[in-house]
């Protein structure tokens, strides 16, 4: 390094940070709020003035884009027969994060002219948009934005326009489904939620189901999701399984579902080594729909023994014990554990730290919580992408939230992972 460039980075070191703040001295600021005072100014609001501030700045700034266009200063003689000269204003609104500001947008002869600060055909600042996208992400319907909107910063906007911009964000939501994935997942969970959408006039119930993956470190993530009619067999599961493969996920070690039509079949195709595991709380739960409310708490006492059974043969056993006790009574809970008993036993074979993971599906019970509470303000969502749009808001909201994951530290992980290592011997790479 030459003596010149030590004493260059000694010199810019030396120099003082420059922010916004420094740029303003304060007797300026003194003299401004005299004149506040003393005239009776406000400070917020369409009349007060930091809009106006704000709009002559923005117009000085637009004043300087035209001046490097047209490639001479205003007045000066060197733009005499340039073929192009300045053209004078034309008024326009635009929607900051301080509110709307009126800017004057110049103009030069020949209509060349297209300021990059305030676009020709944009009416809002990119920092409002941002606004917007932060309160829909928590669930506000576009009407409620469009009314908070109007009360916090003035600004007349309509929910279509709200809606609009929102959908600024279907290019990210569109990389997001189509993302990389890690090659193994070793866990990894589907489940549903139900949202109300309308088509053809008519607003039907439909689910958006969700993958979840626990990745090697233990750290959660939403693989992808998936609007459905409610009808889905195993072309729709085996496309959504090949989907997960083609962005990269080679193997799953354990997958956890709730007795979805054809999924388990589209598991095992693309993932042949994979363990389809019916969801045991799913189980317990559907379970007590059939039981009346007097008698859940000694039914499920009584089920406790058959999902906590030391393996496959003490839980038949427990299972006929519950039939003998319960079966006349509910007879529908009997068969529902013997028609989905080959998808639960897998289960019992599992280390007690790896049956916890599993059998605890705390992870995308709060994931589809969250997503709830921004869904049920909503009566019904007009079309597919407005659905998508609003979670894939909500998803990322979380992931910033919890420092880019949906979740960490899963409990009791590193023991989970080496059980899931001498279980699945060679498949998973623990250096």
């Amino acid at each position: 390094m030459t003596k010149m460039t030590n004493d260059l980075m000694t010199e810019t070191a030396s120099m003082p940070e420059v922010t916004a703040a420094s740029l303003v001295d304060d007797a300026m600021l003194d003299q401004l709020m005299e004149q506040v005072q003393a005239e009776g100014l406000q400070l917020l609001g369409p009349e007060g003035l930091l809009t106006g501030i704000a709009s002559k700045l923005l117009s000085k700034a637009m004043a300087v884009e035209l001046t490097e266009h047209l490639g001479y200063e205003h007045g000066d003689r060197v733009g005499w027969g340039s073929g192009n000269s300045r053209n004078g204003t034309s008024p326009k609104t635009v929607l900051t994060d301080a509110g709307p500001v009126p800017v004057d947008v110049p103009r030069d002869r020949n209509g060349t002219f297209e300021p990059k600060l305030v676009g020709k055909h944009q009416r809002r600042l990119d920092g409002f948009n941002d606004i917007v996208i932060g309160l829909v992400s928590r669930g506000m319907s576009t009407r409620d934005v469009a009314s908070h909107i109007g009360e916090v910063y003035g600004a007349d906007v309509s929910a279509e326009q709200i809606s609009k911009i929102t959908d600024a964000i279907l290019p990210d939501l569109r990389a997001w489904q189509s993302r990389p994935l890690d090659a193994v997942y070793p866990i990894m969970y589907l489940d549903a939620i139900v949202v109300k959408v309308r088509s053809e006039h008519v607003v039907s119930n439909r689910p958006v189901y969700l993958a979840m993956g626990i990745d090697m470190a233990g750290s959660k993530h939403v693989l992808g999701m998936w609007l459905g009619t409610g009808g889905e067999g195993s072309k729709f599961w085996l496309g959504v399984c090949t989907e997960m493969r083609n962005r990269g996920l080679l193997d799953v070690l354990i997958v956890c579902c709730d007795g979805l039509t054809g999924f388990p079949e589209a598991i095992e195709a693309v993932w042949p080594q994979a363990t389809v595991q019916t969801c045991v709380v799913h189980l317990i739960r559907n379970s007590t729909k059939y039981v009346a409310w007097k008698d859940r708490k000694a039914v499920a006492g009584a089920l406790k023994p058959v999902y906590a059974a030391a393996n496959a043969e003490a839980a038949a056993d427990a299972l006929d014990t519950f039939e003998i006790e319960w079966g006349d009574k509910y007879p529908a809970v009997v068969d529902l554990w013997r028609r989905n008993w080959e998808r639960f036993t897998p289960f019992l074979a599992f280390d007690p730290a790896i049956r916890k993971i599993i059998y605890t599906t705390n992870a995308i019970e709060s994931l589809n919580f969250r997503l709830r509470k921004v869904t049920k303000t909503k009566g019904h969502f007009p079309t597919d992408d407005a659905v998508l749009k609003i979670l894939y808001l909500a998803i990322t909201r979380m992931s910033t939230d919890r420092g880019g994951e949906i979740g960490t530290n899963t409990q009791g992980w590193k023991r989970a992972l080496n059980a899931l290592a001498m279980t699945y011997p060679g498949r998973l790479d623990l250096n």
